[in-house]
């Protein structure tokens, strides 16, 4: 699959780097990398892992003042669900980060440009990335404008299993269970494929880097299709 360019990236995210290597580092996976032979290529892992603590100072920042009367638990929660690996894959797929993705074949032949570990682990390392440009502020406004935004929808997609309880416990819709469909991978990198059952009938379907994650999409899509029904 063709890469798209780094600058229709930079208009995306609406910051222009002054060294764009950071930029492709940022959205270099480790098995492209690896395969350059001649000429070595820099992974996005060392800038995610900057980015990280860039993301829980700013979002710990943020919750702090925008929840003046919550306790520190309760902020620690929802700093949770905002940052969380599904969250910031919305804000991946919002970006499309996946499609300016340097891969690897045997990478790419897996999905990986659409898996929510690598796509929310670019997230950060293009937080990073910003921030070893030209500092904090402008790494900020990254974070403010893509990732700590639309919280009740992303908040709605962490809590989706409880969430979903809730409307079949309140409404008696059914049974609700989950099945686990196939997994496919590597052992150290499998990805897990469950539907939403209401009373044996699939109601919904999701693929996660675990059973539960996959069963938080499963829910999720789920409920966006029960309400859409109910349009």
């Amino acid at each position: 699959m063709q890469n798209r360019s780094l600058s229709e990236l930079q208009d995306k995210i609406k910051y222009h780097f002054h060294n764009e290597k950071l930029l492709r580092q940022a959205v270099t996976h480790s098995s492209f990398a690896n395969e350059q032979r001649i000429r070595k290529q820099p992974n996005y892992e060392r800038v995610e892992f900057l980015g990280d603590a860039v993301l829980e100072l700013v979002s710990s920042e943020f919750f702090y003042h925008n929840y003046p009367d919550l306790p520190e638990g309760k902020l620690t929660k929802m700093r949770a669900s905002a940052v969380c690996e599904q969250a910031l894959a919305i804000t991946a797929r919002q970006l499309e980060l996946g499609s300016f993705l340097y891969l690897g074949k045997g990478e790419e032949g897996m999905g990986g440009r659409d898996r929510d570990s690598i796509i929310a682990d670019v997230v950060e390392a293009v937080i990073g990335a910003i921030y070893l440009d030209s500092g904090f502020e402008d790494a900020k406004g990254f974070i403010l404008e893509f990732v700590l935004n639309d919280l009740e929808h992303k908040k709605l997609f962490y809590d989706a299993k409880s969430v979903l309880q809730e409307e079949v416990q309140n409404h008696k819709l059914g049974i609700l269970t989950y099945e686990l469909l196939k997994e496919e991978g590597p052992e150290h990198d499998k990805s897990f494929f469950v539907a939403a059952l209401l009373d044996g009938k699939k109601i919904g379907e999701g693929e996660g880097h675990n059973k539960k994650a996959a069963e938080q999409k499963a829910a999720y899509e789920a409920i966006l299709a029960m309400r859409e029904n109910r349009e």
